[in-house]
């Protein structure tokens, strides 16, 4: 293997020298650590520590990185306690993640390491947003993910390097080429003579290095940051490695040649970067003997302090109170923001609170415009949201008020533009996500239920995002732009997923999403946007999130509903007055608000629960349990739901009008009113 010593002093190479061994003891004691049943599994990156280490050192602290499971010299480059990192892989409380996550599946802002998921390919998109970050502060920085060669056959690899690349973002895609996929062998993932071809694909320059000589990745690295940095641009390495030892410990090495573990390891990245060290009198043999016994006190000394932590007692208020972000008490706004809950709750001759009737688009368009003035970090992404003012002009004119960085159409990648609100989120900024169509979220599903939703939980790192979901039918659009997808999100910790009815509501609850720190899912139904108006408070106001209105007081039936459902039971009501319907809007559907459910069923003891989305896995299931479990003694009646058909939902008007449980509202209503 050959070393170009370039500029480098005795002092850096043997600063160098020392980071690429602490990687590889710490890993050699975790493997006993393993046999010894003191944890439970262990990624092991023995043979890869060069790229690591060498990615690292070339970039600044504050620089972030997006490692996955084989890169530990990442973390021990950055300088991260190692009693404390014991203690996460441990599983105690005081590790980094307090005991909810195993090996590498953590991260930590001061360290500027972002926390990975199991999915390996969502990382490369929350890289492209740190990088996004980095362009609109116009700070002199770039992101770095890692991805394995197996990595690179996800759909979002190829969305990360077309958005980084559409949006001339500093970011360095490198890929750690091991040659297998867990057992899985190259010639089995892609059929392109090397990976770093893939980077012509996405008008971006590439370079394929050896992984294992820890200077030429530093000095590779050092120079393609440079280049990004003054280029504003993204580039892909491809570094050549081998892992020696099985995809995790228990699946073993069977599958791998024996003459490849014997070519590799006559390239083993440390073994050779010290003997270049010893044949150049950087050191001598006894001073690395000196290093070693060092780093072997050090490490069963932290591992010590790390066997003091207390057991882990399980706190259930704190693992509830940790699922989401704390709203901050003091918001820095240039102004209080008002808080009006309900239409009824301000008062209308208050000049501050003039009121105008307004469409549901238009408030939502207010919400938006006045947020976006309000919040110098917030930034607008969606498909043809710019110029065009999206699918529904509700952003029209947004790009002449804030400009293009600011209102960024995106290219078709759902998944990885979900990945780079995360990403803007490391950076402090805020972030509103249009899904063209709610029906469109299927495409990045992944990146919302896992990477925004637990990352709070997981490694404390909140997500100030908020998705914009238009939903429902009505319209005749057929089944992949007209289902409810609603209920989908509400059993997914960490989300928030907000449904108003009326424009009142949608500015109010659009303002509170974006003013809160955790993800939100706001769902706008398609057809209420220009079929209904309202009064909407000119004043900058918040209405909360978690709490239901209460429509209309009544005395026969309960009805509970949200989005289109409100006013189909108003409607209802005006064409049935012999029926007094006890009305209460969800407004919020995670979390829900039980007290006002409680409440509105002990009114009149008969409940329905009634919404546009199918009726099995329906939201109406989840609150018809609840009832019967919390309110039971209050039941004059079984809780019945008034939902849409257990089918996709129809293009045909006819079939369409069919599908919908408006159709059967008054079956619904006549049963329980004569039970």
């Amino acid at each position: 293997m050959d070393f170009a010593r370039l500029n480098f002093t005795n002092e850096e190479l043997v600063h160098v020298y020392r980071n690429l061994l602490m990687p590889r003891m710490i890993e050699e004691k975790m493997l006993v650590l393993l046999r010894q049943g003191k944890i439970s599994k262990w990624f092991s990156g023995i043979g890869q520590e060069a790229i690591s280490v060498g990615c690292t050192l070339a970039l600044e602290n504050d620089e972030w990185i997006f490692p996955l499971h084989r890169n530990l010299g990442v973390f021990t480059s950055r300088q991260m306690p190692l009693h404390k990192l014991f203690m996460q892989w441990q599983g105690n409380k005081e590790g980094y993640s307090k005991g909810r996550e195993r090996s590498f599946h953590f991260g930590s802002k001061p360290h500027h390491i972002c926390g990975m998921i199991s999915h390996l390919g969502p990382q490369l998109a929350v890289a492209d947003g740190v990088a996004l970050a980095y362009t609109l502060k116009k700070e002199n920085k770039v992101s770095l993910a890692f991805s394995g060669d197996g990595g690179t056959s996800e759909g979002d690899f190829h969305e990360a390097l077309n958005v980084a690349a559409v949006w001339d973002l500093p970011v360095i895609f490198v890929i750690e080429n091991n040659g297998y996929g867990l057992s899985t062998p190259v010639k089995e993932q892609y059929r392109c003579e090397s990976l770093v071809d893939k980077a012509r694909g996405y008008g971006m320059e590439g370079i394929r290095i050896d992984g294992n000589n820890v200077l030429s990745v530093y000095d590779t690295i050092k120079g393609v940051r440079d280049y990004c940095i003054k280029n504003q641009k993204p580039y892909l390495v491809e570094c050549m490695t081998f892992r020696m030892r099985g995809h995790e410990e228990a699946s073993g090495t069977k599958y791998v040649p024996k003459e490849l573990f014997e070519e590799w390891g006559r390239k083993d990245p440390i073994k050779n970067y010290e003997q270049f060290l010893i044949a150049e009198k950087v050191f001598s043999e006894m001073q690395v003997s000196d290093i070693r016994n060092e780093f072997k006190a050090y490490i069963d000394a932290e591992l010590a302090l790390a066997a003091e932590a207390d057991a882990l007692v399980p706190d259930r208020e704190e693992e509830l109170r940790d699922v989401y972000a704390r709203i901050p008490s003091d918001v820095s706004l240039e102004s209080a923001i008002n808080i009006i809950d309900s239409h009824d709750s301000y008062n209308s001759n208050d000049s501050r609170l003039t009121t105008h009737d307004k469409r549901l688009l238009d408030a939502i368009k207010d919400a938006l415009q006045e947020s976006m003035r309000r919040h110098p970090n917030l930034v607008l992404m969606g498909q043809d949201i710019a110029e065009y003012g999206g699918a529904f002009k509700i952003t029209e004119g947004f790009v002449e008020e804030f400009g293009k960085e600011r209102v960024r159409n995106t290219p078709i990648c759902e998944s990885a533009i979900v990945g780079c609100t995360l990403g803007l989120s490391l950076e402090g900024y805020k972030s509103v996500m249009e899904m063209q169509f709610a029906d469109f979220v299927t495409v990045g599903f992944n990146q919302i239920v896992n990477n925004l939703a637990k990352s709070y939980y997981r490694w404390g790192q909140n997500a100030d995002v908020v998705i914009r979901m238009p939903t429902g039918g009505g319209v005749g659009a057929g089944p992949f732009h007209s289902q409810s997808n609603e209920a989908w999100f509400t059993k997914v910790p960490g989300l928030k997923v907000v449904y108003p009815s009326t424009p009142h509501d949608a500015k109010g609850l659009l303002i509170a999403a974006i003013n809160d720190p955790n993800p939100v899912l706001f769902f706008e139904h398609k057809a209420l946007y220009r079929s209904i108006s309202g009064p909407v408070p000119e004043v900058y106001y918040e209405v909360a999130i978690g709490k239901a209105r209460l429509v209309k007081e009544g005395t026969d039936i309960t009805l509970i509903t949200y989005g289109a459902g409100v006013h189909w039971a108003m409607e209802y009501q005006e064409q049935h007055p012999d029926i007094s319907l006890h009305l209460l809007d969800l407004r919020t559907l995670l979390p829900l608000d039980y007290t006002a459910i409680k409440e509105s069923v002990a009114k009149t003891g008969k409940v329905l629960l009634l919404h546009e989305d199918t009726l099995i896995g329906g939201i109406g299931g989840e609150i018809s349990a609840w009832i019967s479990e919390h309110c039971f003694e209050l039941l004059d009646a079984p809780v019945m739901r008034c939902a849409s058909m257990d089918t996709p939902i129809p293009f045909n008007m006819e079939l369409e009008k069919n599908f919908m449980a408006k159709s059967r509202l008054d079956e619904y209503i006549s049963k329980l009113a004569n039970y």
